[in-house]
Order: structure tokens, then sequence, then C-alpha cells
């Protein structure tokens, strides 16, 4: 499982494919000077819940993964993340889309 930290303290984990689609959603945004809220469901053991955060370009955030290997990115997943992001709730994991609906990329 890899992490995303957010101003040295608030911290949750994802998958690692997850992790590296949200980056590059995340990226994007930010890239283009875009704020935006990223929401995600707290484990149990911390209490469950929700948190959201406000990521603008000064954020300061880390993307750790548990293993060196970068995964196959699915286009289609970062565009649905992304699509998200421009949303009035902000950006969320979503479900990836079928494999066959798109091309992978490295």
């Amino acid at each position: 499982m890899g992490r995303l930290v957010y101003e040295n303290s608030v911290k949750t984990t994802y998958d690692d494919r997850a992790l590296a689609h949200l980056q590059l959603a995340i990226l994007a945004k930010l890239r283009f000077g875009e704020p935006f809220a990223l929401t995600w469901k707290d484990d149990a053991s911390i209490g469950g819940g929700r948190t959201t955060v406000w990521l603008h370009t000064q954020t300061n955030l880390v993307f750790k993964y548990e293993t060196p290997q970068r995964p196959l990115i699915n286009r289609a997943w970062v565009h649905a993340l992304t699509v998200t992001a421009n949303s009035p709730s902000g950006l969320y994991l979503v479900h990836e889309p079928s494999p066959a609906s798109t091309a992978a990329v490295a």
C-alpha cells in the first residue's frame, strides 16, 4: 500500500496502482494552477469517517509507494479522476474503467 501525505501530517493509504493514477490526476490539475478538494474515506482504525483537504500549488504532498515498479497507466481512469476533480465535490477515488475501453501506457 502506498501513502499520500498532505502537509506532513495528514496521511492516507492507497493501493500503489490507484495512488499512481491519483498522482497523475492531481499533478495535472496543479500544473495548470487549478486548486481543488480531495476527499477520501478514513480507515476504521482511526475512527472511520472521511477527510477532505484543499490542494493548491503551494500544498506539500508526498506520494510514497510500497513497490519500486511503475504500474501501467489506464488513461481512462486518469480522465475519470480528473473529471471528479473538476466537480463541485472535488477529487475522490472512482473505480477503474474497464481496460478494454482504453489503451494502457507505461
